[in-house]
């Protein structure tokens, strides 16, 4: 079996990912990046995950991007609430976190060339996250010809590197149904930027909004454990 790296965060995307790329045949070694974020809860719910879909291996690295700051998941900035559907569609959130997609694809481009694999899944997605600049097709199509040019493996011929986002082009509703057709549990997952220190979902920012559409659209049953209003 080829191996890949899968990126994953505990979330809904990044889980959706993994379970796609089992199902493509691949033997997966999932990453979990603590970087210092306000919802660390995902990091239990990726371990969850982790386990219940079988990957060969996970393993979780240790970053402090707090040290720079810059957004409201590693600084003392509000996380935004209850915002609709056309402030969520224009320019680049508070959320979004300075160059974390470069820094995270950059540690697990490491651990690629560490166990042999040349496939990097990541959950990238631009139709509900259009705002997130390192979500695009331009920046993950850059990042694969660096990784080419980058490493030992990439110059001295050993394979090529590939950047796969499967759902890149997907809705909420489209990444949900994928997921519960390949018997995704999406109760271990959590998508929330703002969760309580039980892990529930705050149920009002814009990663809660766009998951609860989601599941709705989808005709899926949401199981996440909102916090009470």
């Amino acid at each position: 079996m080829p191996r890949a790296v899968v990126l994953l965060s505990g979330g809904l995307d990044s889980t959706t990912t993994l379970a796609l790329a089992k199902s493509q045949g691949f033997d997966v070694f999932a990453l979990s990046v603590d970087y210092g974020q306000r919802h660390k809860v995902e990091l239990v719910r990726a371990t969850a995950v982790a386990k219940s879909l079988g990957v060969a291996e996970h393993r979780t690295v240790t970053l402090d991007l707090r040290a720079i700051g810059g957004s409201a998941l590693t600084a003392d900035i509000a996380v935004p609430k209850d915002r609709g559907a056309d402030e969520m569609g224009h320019g680049v959130p508070v959320t979004y976190v300075p160059a974390r997609n470069t820094i995270l694809l950059g540690v697990a481009l490491g651990y690629a060339e560490t166990v042999g694999a040349f496939d990097l899944f990541i959950g990238a997605n631009i139709l509900d996250y259009s705002g997130y600049p390192d979500c695009r097709p331009a920046f993950l199509e850059a990042f694969e010809a660096l990784a080419n040019v980058a490493t030992k493996a990439g110059v001295e011929g050993a394979g090529r590197y590939r950047v796969r986002a499967p759902l890149i082009q997907m809705t909420k509703a489209e990444i949900i149904r994928a997921g519960a057709a390949l018997g995704v549990d999406y109760s271990q997952t959590l998508s929330c930027y703002d969760p309580d220190a039980a892990g529930r979902a705050c149920g009002h920012c814009d990663s809660c909004q766009l998951r609860r559409k989601g599941f709705a659209e989808a005709g899926v049953p949401d199981p996440t454990e909102y916090q009470a209003v």
